[in-house]
């Protein structure tokens, strides 16, 4: 008996239930990708993601030829593609891994139509996220979370699986059965417009967890929002694609503060993916109904490729701006404030905010990144006021990059500003100006906007539209 495994998500070898469901119940696998147009060149395209996606398929070939088998590439829809294998392969069942994002929801019920009239099922499994399926984390009225604090709680006492082992071999794969090669971006018209990513992989991701679990998490709490210290753990992009187990992270964690807070953000991913699975909505428009259509956003173009670029003279903003240019990359505590410069100081609408990091971001996921920015935007599910995610450039950096290292690393132009300018350059005198080589508005831009200023305006166009908001559902 012959299955296929159906990779998506789930992009390695180690801790796969649905890899080893296919190998225990079969005597072939065929572990299959196919590459979807509607991924590659859709709403959500991106160069750089596409480059780590082309090397963690790379690395999955690797790992399952040493276990004496291989991947098959087949480019085109898997609708198409998967009842034509299972044909030829004279497969039964399609193992895949459960995802729970609309896309991927609607894909797998066209998949599983188009397999039934060969008479090949389709089995999920569990695997994306920490929990079995975060989706059915509800509450004692069987409804789902609105709020992370309670969804928390009933997390952290839901059921877990057991990791899983990689299999040291494995069923072989036909001989005879055509892989695609894998493309080049230029082949699928995309460039790469990060300078320097991470590479892509399971074995890179399993380098990466090993150095993270030898230190840095003991030390998590402290040094998570720290910007000029390497203190988080950087497998954003490889838990996107799956080249590590969120799971098997979780089971590795030792006890203390340092990974209890880690363990945490684990929950917050699961938290988001249980949002968007039972809101499917917000991935076009604003949790709260009171902000829907009420908000006035500004267009001004000229702000928008400022921030875009890491160019509106404020230090933390551009250096997290440009860290997510160069690295496909950013810390978390610079996406926050550089996406409430955006959304609050610049007025600018949180969708355009999204669809920039979706293309830049190495780990682009659209659960977690349409998350973080209605969270930032003060539209999501977070319910605290406004002015509780108006965050200050200037304070923020004093605060979490006190060196100005962060700063200096990536906005060069700023390396020489000394550490009591560093934050506001545009107050050093013009001689300190001339001697650093920095002149505010020649060799670095002026503020864009007024911190003071824009920290009122924002205040009142959400006051304005929650008024709008209630007068429309009162009628008066």
């Amino acid at each position: 008996m012959t299955a296929l495994v159906w990779f998506r998500r789930d992009l390695r070898v180690h801790d796969l239930p649905a890899l080893h469901a296919a190998c225990r119940r079969h005597d072939r696998i065929v572990p299959v990708f196919c590459l979807d147009d509607r991924l590659l060149r859709g709403r959500h395209a991106s160069g750089a993601r596409t480059q780590f996606l082309l090397e963690c398929l790379a690395d999955l070939d690797a790992s399952l030829r040493a276990a004496g088998s291989r991947l098959v590439v087949r480019h085109g829809l898997p609708e198409d593609e998967l009842p034509d294998l299972a044909r030829a392969v004279g497969a039964d069942e399609v193992h895949v891994s459960r995802d729970l994002t609309p896309f991927a929801r609607r894909r797998g019920r066209s998949v599983a139509e188009a397999l039934e009239p060969v008479g090949v099922r389709v089995v999920a499994h569990p695997g994306v996220s920490v929990v079995q399926d975060a989706t059915e984390v509800l509450t004692k009225a069987g409804t789902p979370y609105g709020m992370f604090t309670p969804f928390h709680r009933a997390w952290e006492d839901a059921p877990r699986r057991a990791p899983l082992p990689a299999p040291r071999e494995l069923p072989p794969c036909p001989g005879d059965l055509e892989s695609d090669p894998l493309p080049d971006l230029d082949e699928l018209g995309l460039k790469q417009e990060v300078t320097s990513p991470q590479p892509g992989g399971e074995s890179a991701a399993l380098k990466r967890l090993e150095w993270f679990l030898d230190g840095p998490v003991a030390r998590y709490h402290r040094t998570r929002d720290t910007l000029d210290v390497d203190g988080t753990s950087r497998l954003a992009a490889y838990l996107h694609f799956g080249c590590v187990s969120a799971r098997a992270i979780e089971d590795a964690l030792p006890r203390g503060e340092g990974a209890a807070a880690f363990r945490r953000q684990l929950c917050w991913r699961d938290f988001y993916h249980h949002v968007q699975f039972h809101h499917p909505e917000n991935a076009r428009m604003e949790h709260q109904d009171r902000y829907r259509g009420t908000l006035e956003w500004a267009r001004d173009e000229h702000l928008y490729v400022a921030w875009a670029a890491g160019l509106t003279g404020y230090p933390l903003v551009d250096a997290a701006m440009r860290q997510l240019l160069r690295e496909g990359w950013m810390h978390n505590r610079a996406r926050m404030v550089a996406g409430c410069f955006l959304t609050k100081h610049m007025g600018i609408d949180w969708r355009l905010g999204e669809a920039f990091f979706m293309r830049m971001l190495l780990d682009g996921d659209q659960a977690n990144n349409n998350g973080n920015w209605q969270w930032i935007a003060s539209v999501g599910v977070d319910p605290q006021p406004v002015f509780r995610r108006l965050y200050n450039p200037t304070l923020h950096q004093d605060r979490y990059d006190p060196s100005g290292r962060y700063v200096r690393r990536y906005v060069p132009e700023l390396r020489k500003v000394p550490a009591q300018y560093i934050s506001e350059p545009w107050r050093m005198p013009p001689d300190v100006q001339e001697a650093t080589g920095c002149v505010i508005g020649r060799d670095y831009p002026e503020p864009v906007i007024d911190l003071r200023e824009a920290r009122e305006e924002a205040l009142a166009r959400y006051a304005a539209a929650a008024a709008e908001a209630k007068t429309t559902v009162t009628g008066r």
